[in-house]
């Protein structure tokens, strides 16, 4: 076990030239390699940097990279147009599209006893490490694994062991691994790197995975003082250690700690990268931690225009809406499709406020009556836009009209918790 690469701090900014020549010395450490496998994130992890770290691997290995396995999960393939944002001049024909319903394999199951123990009792099911057939097909002797790591509402911190068995995985290793963190309660996992999620995936590498040539490649991005998205860490290993160091800086560039609750927060939900409440509620899991009771939450969302990525799960949304825990696990047991589909159950319970402040959503392409219909309040974008111009706001508190308000313009890059209530 290796760590190849490892650099960071708070005030750490590595350049473009730095990341290309930490790729070009791990590479050489890594000796020969014939045939590489790419899983870097899709364009929803945009500012993980991972698109140019990518390119970074083709232009060392050429045609020995063989293939590039975006790791979307349940997300809707990437287009020509975001594959070309993302990884520029990369040849189109080294990119396969993730078919998480049919084209995956299962390693192994963790037992049912050990999910138990980790869900305190909540849970009695295994859990099977799926991935993606072509990482045990395909015959590599290189998968590197390349994402960011950052705070994460279903598993604690993004990244590592999660890129292989959610973001290549299949529909039931995804649907169970949510609803175990789902259940085990977000305020008590977002933030934090050892989780009973992390737990269960740890197990599934440590006892079914080792035969995989895998190699993890783990950012953390921060802004700097002038609002510039700044890479503060990257580490590389093939193991957990990389993971752990990434998570340690990510937890103090990407957690904001608050002395106070915000009583009104707007956040914009940048319409290249949150198309639907499946992403964009990001503004909901990032920020409840940090919300008082009975406070608003205004989610400005120019690009969303369904609920799910999946139409399946965009469906589902809509039947059963943000309804909160309860509401939603006695739907799970009355209803076979919401079942069968734990992962949007999970997604249910995260985007709710569970009635403990108010969620108002405006979106630049769904209507008032799909928006309360499940469950959020509606708001006018065009109206709110103006009184909350993103433009003019800064991130942090500012005073719109006379009123305090906490303004985040990308939830995606950070957790934000009042000290008292994360301390409980």
């Amino acid at each position: 076990m290796s760590m190849y690469f490892a650099a960071g701090s708070p005030t750490t900014d590595l350049s473009p030239e730095d990341l290309r020549q930490a790729i070009r010395k791990t590479l050489d450490a890594l000796g020969e390699r014939k045939k590489v496998l790419c899983l870097p994130p899709d364009i929803t992890r945009y500012h993980s940097r991972a698109g140019e770290l990518t390119r970074y691997v083709w232009e060392y290995y050429g045609s020995r990279l063989t293939d590039v396995l975006p790791a979307i999960g349940t997300h809707f393939p990437m287009t020509d147009r975001e594959i070309e944002t993302m990884f520029g001049d990369m040849p189109r024909d080294l990119f396969r599209v993730h078919d998480w319903r049919c084209g995956v394999v299962t390693l192994g199951e963790v037992p049912a006893e050990f999910v138990r123990e980790q869900s305190e009792g909540k849970l009695d099911y295994s859990w099977p490490a799926q991935v993606d057939k072509l990482l045990v097909e395909g015959g590599f002797d290189l998968i590197l694994s390349i994402g960011q790591v950052v705070p994460h509402e279903v598993i604690g911190m993004a990244n590592y062991n999660k890129n292989i068995f959610v973001g290549t995985g299949g529909a039931e290793g995804i649907n169970k691994s949510h609803f175990i963190g789902a259940v085990y309660g977000m305020e008590r996992i977002m933030g934090r790197a050892d989780t009973p999620v992390r737990r269960v995936l740890n197990y599934a590498s440590e006892r079914f995975a080792r035969h995989l040539p895998i190699v993890y490649v783990q950012t953390v991005v921060a802004k700097d003082e002038s609002g510039r998205l700044a890479v503060r860490g990257l580490f590389i290993g093939d193991d957990i250690e990389c993971f752990e160091r990434a998570a340690e800086l990510s937890l103090k560039v990407n957690f904001v700690m608050m002395e106070r609750e915000i009583r009104k927060a707007v956040v914009y939900l940048d319409p290249s990268e949150f198309r639907s409440t499946w992403l964009g509620n990001k503004a909901v899991y990032r920020t409840r931690m940090a919300l008082a009771d009975g406070a608003e939450l205004i989610i400005l969302a120019p690009g969303v225009r369904e609920f799910g990525e999946d139409p399946e799960i965009d469906r589902l949304i809509r039947k059963y809406g943000y309804r909160g825990t309860p509401a939603t696990l006695q739907a799970v047991k009355e209803n076979a499709d919401l079942a069968g589909n734990l992962s949007a159950a999970a997604h249910l319970i995260h985007g709710s406020s569970e009635g403990r402040f108010e969620i108002t959503y405006c979106p630049g392409h769904l209507t008032r009556e799909e928006v309360e219909c499940v469950n959020f309040r509606y708001a006018s974008l065009e109206d709110m836009m103006k009184r909350y111009d993103p433009a003019k706001l800064i991130d942090g508190w500012n005073v719109v009209d006379g009123e305090e308000v906490f303004y985040i313009s990308n939830p995606a890059l950070g957790l934000w918790a009042y000290r008292g209530r994360f301390e409980q």
